[in-house]
């Protein structure tokens, strides 16, 4: 008889939980579907509104008040020029810096308190880094708003992102192959560089397509910098004031109250933002899956 309702308990016990199974399941799938429909109405408006207006004149014209005339290569190419700061930077910076937390620096208080603070850093709202760019790189050392004052301040602002997953993909790695490298008589620094490095790679690059794609839409910091949107001269180095792809969608926005046909010029210039940041991504996405199958 006990044998029998041991037996009653587990079936019932397996039913209520294969019927949870079920429930969460069930729940998992209407958010992932509410999230797509949600994206792909939006997609959907933004591709019905900007496509009349999306041509070669569009693309290669200047900034004008007339909707009509209207173009947006002085914001592209700001853009452009942004992110060849940023790039550079921020890789540099945020994978030297995961190299040091991770395999250079000792445990103890000093590590932890730096790490605590790049994870809080992550959190921290775009347009309290703005103000730090403003304060910083515009004022204290009177760069103005110009492409290398921009590119610094979207460095700092994904830093603490691309660090992060930088310090996961090191701790990813698997120990023995470090000291395989050490007993075959390489030095720290060999180590690091062709064995730690090139294993990790895939993984960071991960993190690097995920801080570049905040950086390349972030408006908040470039408002606050003082980010002009009707420029009419392009930018052609790092000194010079530049205008950029999120700065004049969110201007042409405001403005669409005034002029509905700005609200058209704001959709055109999201899909063009949206096709480089996914060329951006399809390269980063290239490259890492190369050095996965490579390492």
């Amino acid at each position: 008889m006990i044998k029998q309702l041991d037996e009653t308990q587990l079936k019932n016990r397996m039913n209520s939980r294969v019927r949870n199974n079920r429930i969460w399941k069930f729940i998992f799938l209407l958010s992932t579907l509410f999230g797509l429909v949600v994206l792909a109405i939006l997609m959907i408006r933004v591709v019905m509104d900007g496509m009349t207006f999306l041509d070669m004149d569009f693309l290669t014209g200047r900034l004008s008040t007339d909707p009509d005339r209207a173009g947006i290569m002085g914001a592209l190419i700001g853009t452009v020029w942004v992110m060849l700061v940023v790039i550079p930077v921020t890789l540099i910076v945020g994978v030297g810096t995961a190299i040091y937390l991770e395999l250079y620096a000792k445990k103890g208080k000093f590590k932890s308190f730096i790490e605590t603070n790049i994870s809080n850093l992550a959190g921290v709202p775009s347009i309290v880094y703005g103000l730090l760019g403003l304060t910083v790189f515009v004022r204290l050392m009177e760069f103005g708003n110009v492409v290398l004052a921009g590119g610094f301040t979207l460095s700092l602002l994904v830093l603490p992102i691309l660090i992060v997953s930088a310090q996961e993909a090191l701790r990813a790695v698997p120990g023995h192959l470090a000291e395989a490298s050490y007993g075959m008589g390489a030095t720290k620094w060999q180590t690091i560089r062709r064995v730690i490095l090139p294993a990790a790679l895939p993984s960071i690059l991960t993190g690097s397509i995920l801080s570049l794609s905040r950086a390349i839409g972030e408006t908040a910091p470039l408002t606050v910098l003082g980010i002009p949107a009707l420029l009419i001269p392009f930018p052609e180095g790092l000194f010079d004031t530049f205008t950029a792809l999120p700065m004049q969608i969110y201007y042409w926005t405001l403005d669409s109250s005034l002029v509905a046909e700005y609200a058209n010029l704001a959709a055109a210039t999201i899909i063009v933002l949206l096709a480089l940041l996914f060329l951006l991504n399809s390269v980063a996405i290239f490259i890492r899956s190369k050095f996965q199958h490579r390492y």
